[in-house]
């Protein structure tokens, strides 16, 4: 019924940058949040980035100042632009839309950042 796609993960060297998509399609009837979350090994799942439909965001205290999300509401897309990464950073990361029914969840996409 709803789809979300996720992109962009990979394999980059501290200090690089890469850039998430998350796609959604299908029955929603109306997006609300959006976001990004993220997890590493052995921890558990956190948010990372969320932003609402009129743009006021939220970052993680670990990410702010190097991440940045956006969103485009034509086309129900939300971006993490992931700069300055560090080891740390290292996990998998879902792509979460809600409306005013329910939360969904995308696939995971690998962001692995080693030398």
């Amino acid at each position: 019924q709803v789809q979300l796609v996720a992109s962009g993960g990979g394999l980059v060297q501290p200090g690089g940058s890469l850039r998430l998509s998350c796609a959604a399609s299908g029955r929603l009837i109306r997006i609300n949040d959006m976001g990004w979350y993220r997890q590493a090994p052995g921890k558990q799942r956190e948010l990372v980035a969320a932003i609402t439909r009129g743009g006021s965001t939220n970052y993680a205290d670990s990410v702010k100042g190097r991440f940045t999300i956006s969103r485009d509401n034509a086309k129900n897309t939300a971006y993490l632009q992931m700069n300055n990464l560090k080891p740390e950073d290292t996990a998998v990361y879902y792509c979460k839309v809600a409306n005013y029914y329910s939360d969904y969840w995308g696939q995971g996409t690998q962001v692995t950042v080693s030398s």
